[in-house]
């Protein structure tokens, strides 16, 4: 019995000394023992945990410059792209627009002229006659002025050497003018009277009509003087023509 169990005892002790030397022989052979394990796991970490070591940290000149590249590119692209976006817009005022002088011009008459008369200092014993276009077309001074001074009867006669080569148009705002001689210088007219009230009427194309509404342009109160030396021009361009006669 001794003998048996002194057997059992070695056998056990014997294959407990083989599961141990077949364990140290298995950890051996991989390589992969347990401190190895723990080394393996170390070197796998330190790449992830070891970032700021490769060179681009926060506090790396390259990582600033990098960062403040972006930014500023950034930025000038925003910019850009509102500059480019924004809408171009013209902010001239518009051009006024000039009285129209567009149709067929119409004749001169009271409805579309003002008529100014005034006194003159020379030649003297004369009267300057201005008619202006306040329509918005042009219009024709077609003749000579058919002037009536107070209570006459008829109208004076024109100087024909007065007449111009061509009709009178007057561009709206432009004006045309007659001189009136009012009496003779040397007093040799007769019937000679003092008047204060004036008429003036507009010829048609043919001369001899009377169209449109008279114009009756005021005196000086006191009246002016007339005989029967009265006579007219007929219309003209420039004021110098007309005072000419």
């Amino acid at each position: 019995m001794s003998s048996l169990r002194t057997s059992r005892t070695r056998l056990v002790g014997a294959a407990a000394t083989a599961v141990l030397a077949a364990l140290s022989l298995t950890a051996c052979d991989d390589g992969t023992g347990a401190q190895d394990e723990g080394a393996a796991a170390t070197a796998s970490a330190s790449p992830s945990s070891g970032a700021p070591s490769s060179g681009t940290g926060s506090n790396s000149p390259d990582a600033t410059d990098d960062s403040a590249d972006s930014s500023n590119s950034t930025g000038a692209t925003g910019a850009t792209g509102s500059s480019a976006s924004k809408p171009a817009t013209d902010s001239t005022p518009p051009a006024s627009k000039a009285p129209s002088s567009s149709g067929k011009p119409v004749t001169c008459e009271a409805s579309n002229t003002k008529t100014v008369a005034a006194l003159l200092n020379r030649p003297v014993n004369h009267m300057l006659l201005t008619v202006t276009n306040t329509g918005g077309r042009s219009c024709h001074l077609y003749g000579y002025p058919a002037v009536r001074f107070g209570e006459a009867q008829a109208v004076p006669p024109v100087i024909e050497e007065s007449q111009p080569q061509a009709v009178v148009t007057l561009k709206p705002g432009e004006s045309g003018y007659a001189s009136v001689s009012l009496s003779a210088t040397d007093g040799s007219g007769s019937n000679g009277h003092t008047v204060k009230s004036l008429a003036v009427y507009f010829r048609g194309p043919s001369g001899n009509e009377s169209v449109g509404r008279g114009a009756h342009p005021a005196l000086p109160a006191k009246g002016v003087h007339v005989d029967d030396s009265l006579k007219v021009t007929y219309w003209q361009q420039s004021m110098d023509d007309a005072i000419s006669w």
